[in-house]
């Protein structure tokens, strides 16, 4: 908008002293500056304030005196005399009429008769008329701008061009926006003089009048701006007006730079604004205002306004005849001027070509940037690469120039020189078209092995741990392997920024770092000797030597060039802290694979060596021999949880690959069972627990391998005793927790115990102080509590004693839970003379884990003891299941000997060897649950005392109807003996057992166990209901005794689950008894219905329908058993006679029950004949099946 280069604009001086209506200000200006502010201030004279104090009285004087020496004021006076009512009516009637006419202009109700041009008219015209004649152009122009459809149209106007009266106009205009501004709202206003000559100008003095409305201004044009505004007429003129708005009001331009952002239009304007701002801002030392923002444009978040901008830039290099007073061209001056302004010396490609080659490198040629320039040298390092990867800018071969010799430079050894090393290090990657020449080419080449050659020397000086040399070797590594995608990424994400890279563009960098400057060899060398990372953490961000290393495995490098590499990574492992790092653990997994996979089949040596079990031991010092709480512990709690996650990833991944090795013919060392037992694995994963946030994913893995390989830590049950022991109320005990505690030793619990016959209240304050202690604190005590177990199984110790030992245990058994039970067991082995006391080892009481249950006899009638008896075989049972796996994997390389059986294959072998297992594994857990069974049996001498624990068994056995009830005395002695609550515990157990497994219910009840625990394992064992799903078959057995095994236990179980499945399994025993009635001899016969004829009584009870199938039941074996000794004599006529009037008349019941059995016969039993007592036994369970029904049970 050239058109105004000779007008004079309102001065920021000018503009700032109307927005704070400064009077002192006002007066200070110059008549020609005060000229254009005249109808803002005329009318700030002479209407009527709003402010009445007395200040803006005195301001409005000095006002007045200001303009009374001003001619034009008299004509501004004349403007605000007219009628303006009148005037907005027929404006308002001029706008209905055009509106009618389509938009034409042929009548006018504002102008008439116009004789002459609107100029000699405006001249002639007195100040009504002038207002008009202003009005009705002025509304032309908005009227079609309306109509437009936004497209720019430039109206030419007599009235606004004529350079004599602009002023005169400008007078109008203010006035007629001032008085009308419902008519004329000032943002259409400014947008129509857009439209017109000399727009710009009338736009900054209206807007200078109206200085409240600047922001608003400004939002509207920029609302109704292009997006693309160096694309068209309009746009620029537009992009102009507001640059001058903005030079008017400065302080406002970056505001109005954030409106242009905001809106997405007019990117030009921006661009403009902010090179406005820079050439203003004194500051030349930090990053300037053009590449921030240009920086934040192209690198923010907003995806949106990023392409925006780069439509922008490459809108703006499409066209061909690009003037120098585009804004695209200024942009791109100004930054080449202020990267030359940084660059170390004036230098090129030639100056490096006349260089001579032995000299040094530190010459001035290539004297380093200064500190000062190092971050805003790494800033336009950036800008330039976003301009070209994301907006597609297409480098001068200045700016190349220029760029190259930036990036080339050697900054000083800080941190921020680091980091703009690592910026110009991916810039040649992501850009190599910047290098064009062979000159150019060498000049990087050398300045590639500076980056070499002073990588150690930075990171010793500058203190940042991750430095460049790192990612040389890392890129280096991944040009060996062909990894271009990797090398993209890594470029992507030190650039902080998504560029589109071609991989083929990468082939000349490629050849230079294989062939000439990083050999794989020299890379694999080269890594192992960079010193690691001392505390890695997450913290540590950038590319470590922890990403050279992880690269160099995984393409297996080092096995290929025969480097160790086995004390980089220990070393690494123990150098290490939270937060923890993400690529540790993906380089434990890869580094185990090249352990045990070979980089080749040609050379299946080729494998890297293990840590060995000297190092891992090392590492728990302190820990380990005893687990004990030593606080002299050399390493931290995360080398100590890496090595453990190594240890057990490659215990995993040999059984896992043990077929692979074995055809291999490779078996790798495994490590010992000795090291494992020492390693303190529980208390290390409580740590970890604690540690969840700051470990990662580590405390997951570590309980995903526990899981597969030590199922005997994972316990449900010792996950929730920790957390009571972990919980709030551990926090409360703490707080109890006083000195007299903290002093007790392992030696004074030693003593107590010692002293535990005769005094037992020394023993009970040691155990209660210790109660207050932590798991951890309580390690020191194990070996004390565990050996003295035996002395807690004489009589007269106290229960308190007793259950503060076994929650004592319970504790320990969350941080050390291995070696507790081995001690444990060992502890509660029988003492006497006879009886030889055996060491057993960990591996002993895996391999054989009912060991346990051979303890001294004593421990099974006393509770708490019996129940960590029943935790630790629970445990092993675990354990042996996971060892036997374990052991069947190890001997993978059985199934592929030649030596098989030619009729077996190896997928045969591998079954019958998994069967074997399996067999084995049942005839453990069978053995188990049988030994548990028989101790839930009275002792003879109990029986012989008639103890209440007894008693307990008869009061479930003996619970059926025509049993007389125990004595009040009884049933309380029942419900407090040892022997009922070691039941308890035992038939807690069988259901967990029962539940994990039910194939075990069906095996021991195949196998059978005494008939007087079927009351207490059905009443007692919640899961015993699943016994119904296989009594038919265990009916079925052709063995008598489990037959009568099967009816006993069925009795029960239709009392205990009276359901309708029970039924059915009732009506099928029924049957089966009514046939086997037929089948059997006499001396059969005998053996089987007198145990089962006294179950029908409950089939009876449990379901009342079957009393009609029971009753011809009982008579078919009466009549059976009768006419076998009917021969011999006739008393049975008697019984059968009974039986027979029993079923046909049953309203006598009463009193044939009321006579005494003697009258009837029933007392007859003395016969040793199998008939005569079988037909008392079906008499018998005639009377109780009656008696049931009359005492309604």
């Amino acid at each position: 908008m050239t058109d105004c280069s000779t007008l004079q604009f309102v001065s920021p001086y000018a503009f700032e002293a109307m927005q704070k209506v400064d009077v002192v200000r006002l007066a200070a200006l110059s008549d020609p500056e005060l000229r254009l502010l005249l109808p803002c201030l005329v009318r700030m004279a002479l209407c009527a304030p709003a402010d009445q104090s007395q200040s803006w009285a005195q301001d409005k004087k000095l006002i007045l005196r200001l303009l009374s020496g001003v001619e034009a004021v008299n004509s501004i006076v004349a403007l605000l005399s007219v009628d303006f009512h009148a005037l907005e009516q027929d404006a308002n009637k001029e706008q209905q009429l055009r509106h009618k006419l389509g938009g034409g202009s042929g009548e006018s109700i504002l102008v008439s008769q116009l004789q002459h041009g609107l100029t000699l008219e405006f001249e002639h015209s007195d100040s009504p008329r002038r207002l008009r004649l202003v009005l009705s152009e002025l509304l032309a122009i908005m009227n079609k701008v309306a109509d437009s459809n936004g497209e720019f149209f430039f109206k030419s106007s007599e009235l606004f061009e004529s350079p004599v009266y602009l002023e005169e106009a400008a007078d109008v205009l203010c006035i007629l926006q001032a008085e009308l501004p419902s008519l004329l709202p000032i943002v259409d206003v400014a947008e129509a003089l857009l439209h017109i000559k000399n727009g710009a100008w009338f736009l900054c003095l209206l807007v200078a009048n109206v200085p409240d409305s600047f922001n608003e201004v400004c939002r509207g044009l920029i609302k109704n701006g292009e997006r693309q505004d160096e694309e068209s007429f309009g746009g620029r003129r537009r992009t102009e007006a507001l640059r001058h708005l903005c030079k008017m009001n400065p302080s406002q331009a970056l505001r109005v730079r954030g409106m242009v952002v905001e809106e997405c239009h007019l990117p030009g304007l921006g661009v403009a604004l902010t090179l406005d701002h820079t050439k203003n801002e004194a500051s030349e030392d930090g990053v300037s205002d053009l590449v921030c923002f240009v920086s934040g444009l192209l690198l923010g978040t907003n995806a949106k306004v990023r392409t925006w901008f780069g439509t922008f830039i490459r809108n703006g290099q499409q066209r061909k005849k690009e003037t120098i007073g585009s804004v695209l061209w200024q942009m791109r001056r100004q930054l080449l001027l202020e990267l030359m302004g940084i660059l170390p010396t004036v230098r090129s490609t030639r100056i490096a070509e006349e260089a001579d080659a032995d000299t040094e490198p530190n010459v001035s040629v290539y004297s380093g940037l200064k500190e000062e320039n190092v971050v805003k040298a790494s800033a336009l390092l950036r800008l330039y690469c976003a301009l070209m990867g994301i907006a597609g800018l297409k480098p001068t071969d200045e700016e190349a120039e220029q760029l190259l010799q930036l990036m080339t430079s050697r900054p000083p050894a800080t941190p921020a020189g680091v980091h703009f090393v690592s910026l110009s290090f991916c810039m040649l990657l992501a850009f190599s078209t910047l290098v064009s020449t062979p000159e150019q080419e060498q000049l990087m080449v050398m300045w590639l092995s500076w980056m070499i050659k002073e990588e150690a020397y930075f990171e010793s000086t500058s203190g940042v741990l991750a430095s460049f040399g790192e990612m040389l070797l890392l890129v280096a590594m991944y040009f060996h392997s062909n990894q271009l995608s990797a090398i993209i990424d890594l470029v992507c994400s030190t650039l902080g920024m998504k560029i589109v890279i071609k991989p083929s563009s990468l082939s000349r960098m490629k050849t230079i770092f294989t062939q000439e400057i990083f050999t794989e060899q020299v890379v694999t060398a080269h890594a192992v000797r960079v010193a690691v990372t001392g505390n890695l953490s997450a913290n540590i961000t950038g590319f470590l030597p922890i990403h050279c290393i992880f690269q160099l495995l995984r393409s297996r490098s080092f096995t290929k060039h025969k480097v160790s590499i086995k004390d980089w990574i220990y070393r690494q492992l123990c150098e290490t802290t939270t937060p923890l790092h993400p690529q540790l653990l993906p380089l434990i997994d890869v580094y185990i694979n090249s352990v045990l996979t070979p980089a080749s089949k040609s050379n299946p040596e080729a494998t890297n060596q293990p840590i060995t079990e000297e190092e891992i031991l090392n590492v728990f010092q302190g820990l380990t021999g005893g687990e004990n709480a030593c606080l002299s512990q050399h390493y931290g709690i995360t080398a100590q949880l890496l090595v453990l996650y190594y240890i057990l990833s490659y215990e995993e991944a040999i059984l896992a690959s043990s077929k692979t090795l074995a055809a291999m013919q490779r078996k790798p060392k495994s490590y010992s069972s000795a090291l494992m037992d020492q390693i303190p694995i529980k208390y290390l994963i409580r740590q970890a627990q604690g540690l969840q946030q700051e470990l990662g994913g580590l405390h997951s893995a570590l309980l995903r391998l526990l899981a597969t390989n030590y199922p005997h830590l994972c316990i449900v049950d010792d996950w929730i005793c920790e957390e009571h022991i972990t919980g709030t109320d551990a926090l409360l005990r703490r707080m109890l927790l006083t000195n007299t505690a903290k002093n007790r030793s392992p030696k004074q619990l030693q003593e107590a115990f010692a002293a535990l016959q005769s005094n037992h209240t020394q023993v009970l304050q040691v155990l209660e102080h210790l109660t207050l202690l932590s798991a951890g604190e309580l390690i020191p005590y194990a070996e004390a509590l565990t050996s003295n177990m035996n002395r807690l199984l004489h009589s007269g110790i106290p229960r308190r004693i007793l259950q503060t030992v076994a929650r004592l245990w319970m504790t320990l058994n969350t941080v050390m839970p291995r070696r507790l039970w081995v001690m444990t067991v060992n502890a509660l082995q029988p003492s006497g003379k006879t009886v030889r006391r055996q060491k057993y080892t960990q591996k002993d009481l895996m391999i054989d884990p009912l060991i346990v249950l051979r303890c001294d006899q004593r421990v099974h009638r006393c509770p708490p003891l019996m129940d960590i008896t029943l935790h630790m075989l629970n445990g092993y049972l675990l354990a042996s299941k996971a060892y036997l796996s374990a052991h069947l994997k190890e001997t993978a390389e059985q199934d592929l000997r030649p030596s098989q059986n030619s009729m077996m294959g190896p997928e045969a072998t591998e079954v019958t060897r998994e069967e074997l297992k399996n067999a084995l594994l049942a005839a453990q857990d069978s053995a188990a649950v049988q030994i548990l069974l028989e101790i839930c049996l009275p002792m003879e001498e109990e029986k012989a005392m008639g103890s209440s624990s007894y008693s307990l068994l008869k009061s479930i056995a003996g619970s059926g109807p025509g049993k007389k009830p125990l004595e009040e005395e009884e049933k309380e002695g029942s419900l407090l003996c040892n022997l009922r609550e070691v039941q308890c515990l035992i038939c807690c157990h069988l259901h967990q057992m029962f539940i994990a497994d039910p194939n075990i219910a069906k095996l021991v009840h195949f196998q059978g166990y005494p008939c007087e625990l079927l009351a207490l394992t059905v009443a007692g064992i919640p899961s015993m209901h699943i016994c119904l799903d296989f009594i038919p078959e265990l009916i079925a057995q052709p063995e008598l005794e489990k037959q009568v095994f099967a009816i006993q236990l069925l009795s029960y179980l239709c009392i205990q689950y009276a359901l309708p499945k029970s039924l059915s399994v009732a009506r099928l025993a029924i049957s089966v008894m009514g046939t086997l009635l037929t089948v059997l001899t006499q001396a059969k016969r005998f053996t089987f219905f007198m145990p089962t004829l006294p179950c029908l009584v409950s089939f009876c009870q449990a379901f009342p329908p079957l009393y009609e199938d029971v009753v011809s039941l009982l008579i078919q074996i009466g009549q059976v058993c009768a006419s076998d000794v009917a021969t011999a004599t006739r008393d049975f006529d008697a019984i059968i006679t009974r039986l027979q009037q029993l079923k046909e008349k049953p309203s006598e019941c009463a009193r044939l029950l009321k006579e005494p059995a003697c009258k009837t016969g029933a007392g007859n039993s003395g016969s040793t004949d199998p008939n005569v007592q079988l037909c008392h036994r079906v008499e018998s369970t005639f009377v109780d099946m009656i008696n049931m029904s009359v005492g309604g049970v």
